[in-house]
C-alpha cells in the first residue's frame, strides 16, 4: 500500500516543489534590484487579469499540453522521448501538406484532415528511433534528440527549396486558404454571450487538447493496452513473463507519444500562424518534457502543469516588457521547478510520506 495517497502524489508534491521554486525566483529577483511582489503582481495581471492574456495563456498552455501528453505515454513504457521538437515540426510539415493542396470546403473537415496529417507525420517521425530501439538496441533518448537537429535540418530544406512562394524571402509557405482558419475562443465564447479577446491567439485547438488529455487518460488507466504499457514500463523482464511483446509496446507507445507531439501544429501552425514557419515550435517540445515530469505523467497533472508554463511564458513576456527583468529570468524559473520536481523530488516526496505515515497512524 502507497503511504501518500494518489491526489497527494499529483497535486501536493508538485505544488510544493512550486513554492520552493517561486521563493528561490524571489531571491534572485531581488538580487537584480527589483521588487518580487511587483513582478509576481505584474505576471498575474498580465497573465491572468484579462481576457487577451487568458488568451495567450491558453494558448501556449494548449502547446505544452500536447507535448506534455507526448512524453507521459512513452514514460509510461518505460521510454524517454525527447523527440517532441521534431515531431511537432515534421507535424506542421503534414498540416501545411493538408491546409496547401487539398481543397476542403469547411474548417471543420480540414480540421480533421490536418490533424489526421499532423498525427501521421509525428508518428513517423517518432516510429524510426522507436524501430532502432526495439530492432537494435539503439538508446532512445540519443535517437530522438539526434532526429529533433534532422527533422530542423528537413523542414529548412523543404521551405527554402520546395514550398517556399515565389519571390518570398521568407522561409515559411504561403498563407492558408481562409476557409482553413480555425475559430478562435472569442468566436467560441460570443454566441454564450462572453466577450473574450479578439486579437489573442488561444482557439479551438485548447478543446482538443483537453479532449486529448481525456481520451490518454483512458487509453492508460481503462483500456487492455494501456495495462501493457504500463506493466512495461514497471517491469519489463515481469511484461515479457506476461507475454507483452517489447517490439510492440516501444513502437505502439512511441507512435502515439510522436502522434502527440504532431497534434501540437494544429495550434501553433494552423491556429495561429495560419502558414508554416522554421521555427514555429519554439522550444514547446522541451517544455513538454518539464509538464510531463512536473504533472507525474497523469494527464490531470499534465494540464495544471502546462497551464502553470504558459502562465509563466506570458506571464514572463509582460516582466521582459514593463520591467528590466530579462526574459531569460523565466527560464531560470522554469529550470528550477525541473530542479526541485525531477532531481530534488526526494526532499519534498520524504517529509509528505512520513506526515501521511503519522496522520495514518493516528488514525488507527
Amino acid at each position: 500500500m502507497d503511504v501518500m495517497p494518489k491526489w497527494a502524489e499529483v497535486t501536493l508534491v508538485p505544488l510544493i516543489s512550486l513554492v520552493l521554486a517561486a521563493l528561490l525566483s524571489a531571491l534572485v529577483i531581488l538580487a537584480i534590484g527589483e521588487d518580487p511582489v511587483e513582478a509576481v503582481n505584474l505576471m498575474v495581471t498580465g497573465a491572468l487579469g484579462s481576457t487577451y492574456g487568458w488568451g495567450y495563456t491558453l494558448y501556449y498552455a494548449t502547446n505544452f499540453l500536447f507535448t506534455g501528453l507526448a512524453v507521459s505515454v512513452a514514460f509510461h513504457a518505460g521510454l524517454f522521448n525527447i523527440g517532441g521538437e521534431g515531431q511537432a515540426m515534421l507535424g506542421g510539415l503534414g498540416v501545411a501538406l493538408a491546409c496547401l493542396f487539398i481543397p476542403w470546403p469547411h474548417w471543420t473537415l480540414a480540421l480533421l484532415g490536418a490533424s489526421v496529417a499532423a498525427a501521421v507525420f509525428g508518428a513517423a517521425w517518432a516510429a524510426i528511433p522507436a524501430f532502432l530501439q526495439a530492432k537494435r538496441g539503439s538508446h532512445i533518448v540519443i535517437t530522438t534528440i539526434m532526429f529533433n537537429f534532422i527533422g530542423a535540418a528537413v523542414l529548412n530544406y523543404v521551405l527554402v527549396n520546395l514550398m517556399r512562394p515565389p519571390g518570398s524571402m521568407d522561409p515559411a509557405t504561403a498563407r492558408f486558404p481562409e476557409i482553413t482558419h480555425l475559430p478562435t475562443l472569442h468566436d467560441i465564447l460570443l454566441p454564450l454571450g462572453i466577450n473574450f479577446s479578439k486579437s489573442a491567439p488561444a482557439n479551438v485547438t485548447f478543446i482538443i487538447a483537453l479532449l486529448a488529455c481525456v481520451l490518454v487518460w483512458f487509453l492508460l488507466w481503462r483500456t487492455w493496452l494501456g495495462y501493457e504499457i504500463r506493466s512495461y514500463g514497471k517491469s519489463e523482464p515481469g511484461a515479457k513473463y506476461a507475454g507483452i511483446s517489447p517490439v510492440a509496446i516501444t513502437m505502439i507507445a512511441m507512435l502515439i507519444s510522436g502522434a502527440l507531439a504532431g497534434l501540437m501544429a494544429i495550434n501553433n501552425v494552423m491556429g495561429e500562424a495560419e502558414r508554416l514557419v522554421l521555427n514555429a515550435v519554439e522550444g514547446a517540445g522541451f517544455i513538454g518534457i518539464a509538464v510531463a515530469l512536473m504533472g507525474r505523467s497523469h494527464p490531470f497533472g499534465v494540464l495544471l502543469a502546462a497551464i502553470l508554463f504558459g502562465f509563466l511564458y506570458q506571464g514572463g513576456a509582460e516582466l521582459a516588457l514593463w520591467t528590466s527583468i530579462p526574459r531569460e529570468l523565466i527560464v531560470v524559473i522554469q529550470a528550477l521547478v525541473i530542479l526541485f520536481t525531477g532531481a530534488l523530488d526526494n526532499m519534498v516526496r520524504m517529509p509528505l510520506e512520513r506526515l501521511f505515515l503519522m496522520l495514518r497512524r493516528g488514525n488507527a
